[in-house]
């Protein structure tokens, strides 16, 4: 027989907060265009993103998560030093170690909470969400703090015509803490290693270590480019709306709900088509609230579900108590998908 203690948690666990950071530099269509041969209507109808925000020099991955974060721990009434576990998912922090959670954890006021960084392309938000379910439940932090954050202009080719118009910058930011209800519902997640070439990084960082630039890509000055991101569109669109409807409605099946059962659907902020496909796919009912930030914030890789939600609930289009389909898909390809109550 063991000899440990069990652990003591909550019940169940659930997001109690919500808070976003948009900087403030807003960017539209018209910009792209002066590095790629497009069109604003090719643009829209592509992906139906009119505009994004670029960060500037001092809108760091840190410092857009620290006010995203503020935010959230105000709307969760909670005090900072109750944070037990800071747990942000990015691909955009450009130092190995340490992990940025450690900086934002200090920078917020949270004390000495276990910090770590996540990497999971867009599906990041629900594998930190997920985490911080378990730490709740388990007994291991009262309360969590989970960001999802990217500077992807950073890591935007502009002269990369599939690509350039797609990515945006910021953070967004959720509390999870206890429960005496269900209010987080389980999590049906995965990857498929086997397409993991749809979606990459460009050029290893190493590969600038080395000196031999000479099968490194150039721009059209002839300058090495920057890593960046790149995709094959028509494979991700395909596996996107497929593939991912069914991971969306296995989630529903998890929760034990159904289609009529939602009162909003928050998909990763990828492309509008993608969008308004898995919406058919899924056969959502009218009622169903439908977040559609990708029209002025572009994609925002593990910040855009987060922020997504936020929107939502300061404007009025969902309200605290709705039961929320949140799935993200992306880089991997890795996928998680959930039920949630919304704060």
């Amino acid at each position: 027989m063991s000899k440990i203690k069990p652990s003591k948690g909550a019940p169940y666990a659930r997001i109690i907060g919500v808070g976003g950071y948009r900087p403030t530099r807003v960017v539209p269509n018209e910009v792209i265009l002066e590095t790629i041969d497009s069109s604003d209507e090719w643009i829209r109808s592509r992906s139906g993103i009119a505009t994004r925000h670029w960060a500037s020099d001092e809108e760091t991955v840190a410092m857009m998560s620290v006010e995203a974060s503020g935010k959230a721990i105000a709307d969760a009434g909670i005090a900072p030093e109750q944070i037990g576990a800071v747990i942000v998912s990015t691909v955009s922090h450009f130092k190995q170690t340490p992990a940025v959670a450690t900086e934002i954890a200090h920078r917020v006021g949270a004390g000495k909470p276990a910090a770590f960084d996540i990497s999971a392309g867009c599906a990041g938000f629900g594998y930190g969400l997920t985490l911080a379910k378990g730490m709740v439940v388990e007994g291991s932090a009262e309360y969590v703090l989970v960001i999802g954050v990217e500077r992807l202009s950073d890591l935007t080719d502009l002269e990369d015509r599939a690509t350039a118009f797609l990515f945006g910058d910021g953070a967004g930011a959720v509390v999870v803490g206890p429960s005496q209800e269900a209010a987080i519902g389980p999590t049906v997640w995965g990857s498929e290693g086997d397409k993991s070439e749809t979606i990459k990084q460009t050029v290893a960082w190493n590969h600038f270590q080395i000196g031999d630039v000479s099968n490194l890509p150039l721009n059209s000055k002839g300058e090495v480019k920057f890593p960046a991101i790149t995709q094959e569109g028509q494979a991700v669109f395909r596996w996107a709306v497929f593939e991912m409807a069914k991971v969306a409605q296995q989630a529903l099946e998890a929760a034990g709900i159904s289609p009529e059962d939602l009162d909003v659907f928050i998909p990763h902020q990828a492309n509008m088509r993608i969008i308004d496909s898995m919406v058919k796919t899924l056969k959502l009912p009218e009622h169903v609230t439908v977040a559609r930030d990708v029209e002025t914030t572009g994609n925002t890789s593990a910040a855009s579900i987060p922020l997504a939600m936020e929107r939502l609930l300061a404007t009025g289009q969902a309200k605290s108590g709705d039961t929320a389909l949140i799935i993200g898909f992306g880089a991997g390809l890795v996928y998680a998908a959930t039920v949630v109550t919304l704060p």
